[in-house]
């Protein structure tokens, strides 16, 4: 007997960015059907405008106001809201960051239930999308909160490059003093975890960046590296990992070092995506990792500058979702 399909939720983000059009181009492939059946929360008629808008003739939808309505073998829209929401391509409204977070409410809530098996998120507005009930950075504090687990991990992968970040979405002026041995062991901890349970790497390798120019240069440059850093490194090794480093930031994607490791780990938000995304920018994935539920997204933001031109790739959506259902199954058979 087939296993039954994964139900994915699919979140629309800020409507009047790309996250629409990636989502439909993506889904317009039908044999998408043959892995998931796909559940948009949002509103079918700004899907429709936005299939028209592209010119999309070979991609249909049915509309639902709850998962147990649902096709298995069609793409669903769950509808979130009564109101006409206005389109209007490449700003934000309010409007629009109001959507994007009943879209995210609404699917979080179905996948707490049961009744889901994973989210993939488009992009929102994380300004726009700020209100009472959403002070969050982005997508991936949200969620820690939303599914209660003590700490999560930025992962951007795409294939083998798989690279995380120690703090996320927080100011430059603010990673030195966030970065600490303790916050570090529970990143690396989660990091290895989810190596092993998630792609289902056994004996996971991992380097890790300094923080400071040439990762400190002995103490010469920032002192980090020695005091914070090394120890953390040292601990994880005493416990039989394989860890490596701290090693220089400027060299290591240069040198291609990140090809002899399963994963690496920045030591901030830009020092990790500004060269996974040089390297992957149209296929990279971002993944939470350290979440009793699996999310991941496109490693792309609401580009509103294109919405609406038909100019968006699809790629790193449709490997957000491909990424989701693969992580779900390792975990089931872990």
């Amino acid at each position: 007997m087939d296993k039954p399909k994964l139900k994915i939720g699919i979140t629309l983000g800020d409507y009047n960015g790309i996250g629409p059009e990636v989502i439909v181009k993506t889904l317009a492939d039908n044999r998408i059907l043959n892995f998931c059946t796909p559940i948009i929360y949002g509103a079918g008629s700004l899907i429709n405008k936005t299939r028209k808008l592209l010119h999309v003739e070979n991609f249909s939808f049915q509309q639902v106001r709850q998962v147990s309505e649902i096709d298995n073998n069609r793409v669903n829209v769950l509808n979130c809201w009564e109101e006409e929401y206005e389109l209007t391509l490449g700003k934000p409204t309010a409007q629009s960051g109001r959507a994007a977070l009943q879209s995210i409410q609404a699917a979080c809530a179905d996948l707490k239930a049961g009744l889901i098996d994973g989210i993939v998120t488009a992009p929102i507005d994380k300004d726009n999308i700020q209100s009472e009930e959403f002070k969050f950075p982005g997508h991936t504090e949200f969620f820690t909160s939303y599914f209660e687990a003590a700490e999560s991990l930025m992962f951007l992968v795409s294939g083998n490059l798989r690279v995380a970040t120690a703090t996320g979405h927080l100011p430059v002026k603010d990673v030195a003093g966030k970065i600490t041995t303790e916050l570090l062991l529970q990143k690396l901890t989660i990091l290895l975890n989810s190596l092993q349970q998630d792609f289902g790497i056994q004996k996971p390798r991992i380097a890790v960046l300094g923080l400071n120019p040439h990762a400190g240069e002995n103490g010469l440059l920032g002192t980090e590296e020695q005091e914070v850093i090394i120890p953390a490194i040292r601990t994880l090794k005493e416990r039989g990992h394989l860890l490596f480093g701290p090693f220089p930031a400027d060299g290591f994607f240069g040198t291609r070092q990140y090809q002899q490791v399963d994963a690496t780990l920045a030591m901030y938000h830009d020092q990790g995506l500004i060269p996974f995304k040089t390297l992957a920018f149209d296929s990279g994935v971002n993944f939470t990792a350290g979440l009793p539920v699996v999310r991941t997204s496109p490693d792309h933001g609401t580009a509103y500058n294109i919405a609406g031109t038909n100019k968006a790739s699809e790629t790193s959506f449709r490997e957000a979702l491909f990424l989701a259902i693969d992580i779900i199954r390792k975990r089931r058979l872990s």
